[in-house]
């Protein structure tokens, strides 16, 4: 493998809550120097950043790429190098593949395929059961992201409802577990009244009034109390309605902080008002809610009550987007589009670079406790991205890098632009052009 050498030169640098114009040196897969003025010999590579801002690579702590088992729609080849093209230069994904991640030999498949086929560097999510916990109790917490529980809207045989296994996982592991929550008896009765009303023909604004409010208040309510009682970590994921956002604290540091959540840019984009022109395409779990629920998120967001944001990058084909509300699944791509959504925020002044770049990058690795990731520091692995804050461009099919080759930003014009993008040190994405040398690696952990 070449080694990298490779001199970024007047970059505005954004990283630890701060803004500054600086030179950054990689040797290998390394940030070797950060300096004000830093010069080389002639066999380094120069590029020169001016106008442009530096930041970590993004780490986005909830992907869903499909593979095994489900490849039509998308494949840990195709969407890492969607990712890398958006500033993702690692990812977290959920275990409701097929065969589910449920097992010690089915996570060791799938981190065998990712070293063969991921370009963003890669880690994986075990699912809990009903019935799995000593498997649970097999995993390497250096080596695996953390627990996924679904409490709603799950595949297969992963819902985790029985009360007493629920209290069992949060006793024995102290791995991060994370939570799909919602409350599937509510979301059963509100599909039921509306199947009455629709039969096969429930519109899809109806899906913020099926995949409730209520559905997930009490789930999440529910969820916090056991953690409490149990001491377990306990991670919300992808919030959509004010009432949860209020439940969470911002009195200490993450750090320091069992309990936390995250919301992810489909919630902070969209709102109920958007189905009628989006319709199949806006169709998530949890649903997007109001423009109340959004303001909240919003609020939350800034105030350090949610501590990340995320994607749930979920991609279906356009066929199974055309069906009708019943047979249409929940989900869209969203990796390639996520940080050009969040600058598009930056700016129209509701969100800073800095904590942007908190939310998107220091704070999920410092709640995953990631090894030498999302930070820019002298000894960390050079994940960069450089993002161009004068190039206009519109979301079309011609530029969609998803397998499922449709997103639901079509037609929107994003005024910024990743321009290159570094993982492990290597330039993997230079002004559309990709290195198709894979250069992601393994996640590790400090536990």
């Amino acid at each position: 493998m070449i080694m990298s050498k490779i001199l970024i030169k007047n970059a505005k640098i954004v990283n630890e809550e701060k803004i500054f114009e600086s030179d950054l040196l990689i040797k290998d897969d390394e940030i070797f120097e950060i300096s004000e003025e830093i010069k080389v010999e002639s066999d380094f590579i120069v590029i020169d950043a001016k106008g442009k801002i530096l930041i970590p690579g993004i780490i986005d702590d909830q992907v869903h790429f499909r593979e095994p088992g489900l490849t039509h729609k998308a494949t840990i080849n195709s969407e890492s190098k969607a990712a890398i093209a958006g500033g993702i230069t690692s990812f977290i994904e959920m275990p409701n593949t097929n065969p589910q991640t449920t097992t010690i030999d089915e996570l060791k498949n799938k981190f065998k395929i990712a070293n063969n086929n991921s370009y963003a560097n890669y880690s994986f999510m075990f699912g809990g059961t009903n019935d799995n916990l000593a498997e649970i109790k097999k995993i390497d917490s250096k080596k695996v992201a953390g627990l996924k529980l679904f409490l709603g809207s799950s595949t297969g045989n992963m819902l985790v409802d029985d009360e007493t296994v629920l209290k069992e996982i949060f006793l024995n592991t102290d791995l991060l577990i994370s939570v799909h929550s919602e409350d599937e008896k509510i979301i059963n009765d509100n599909l039921r009244e509306y199947k009455s009303k629709h039969g096969s023909n429930i519109p899809f604004d109806c899906h913020p009034k099926i995949r409730s409010e209520e559905a997930c208040l009490r789930s999440t309510q529910r969820i916090l109390k056991l953690a409490k009682e149990t001491g377990a970590r306990l991670h919300v994921f992808h919030l959509s309605t004010k009432s949860e956002s209020l439940l969470f604290e911002n009195n200490i540091p993450l750090k320091e902080k069992k309990i936390t959540s995250e919301v992810c840019v489909h919630h902070l984009w969209f709102s109920d008002e958007d189905y009628k022109e989006k319709q199949a395409y806006i169709k998530w779990n949890p649903a997007i809610k109001t423009k109340e629920d959004r303001d909240a998120l919003w609020k939350a967001l800034n105030n350090d009550k949610i501590d990340i944001i995320a994607t749930d990058h979920a991609p279906h084909t356009i066929q199974e987007k055309s069906n009708n509300y019943l047979e249409c699944p929940s989900g869209g791509p969203l990796v390639q589009h996520a940080l050009v959504s969040m600058i598009e925020h930056y700016l129209n002044n509701k969100i800073t670079l800095e904590k942007i770049v908190t939310k998107m990058c220091h704070n999920p690795a410092d709640l995953f406790q990631i090894s030498k990731r999302g930070f820019i520091r002298k000894g960390y692995y050079a994940d960069l991205v450089l993002i161009d804050l004068d190039k206009s461009w519109t979301v079309e099919k011609s530029n969609i890098l998803y397998k499922c080759n449709w997103s639901p930003f079509e037609g929107v014009q994003f005024n910024s632009m990743v321009s290159q993008t570094f993982v492990n040190g290597k330039l993997v994405y230079n002004d559309g052009v990709f290195d198709e040398e894979l250069h992601g690696k393994q996640l590790t952990f400090e536990r």
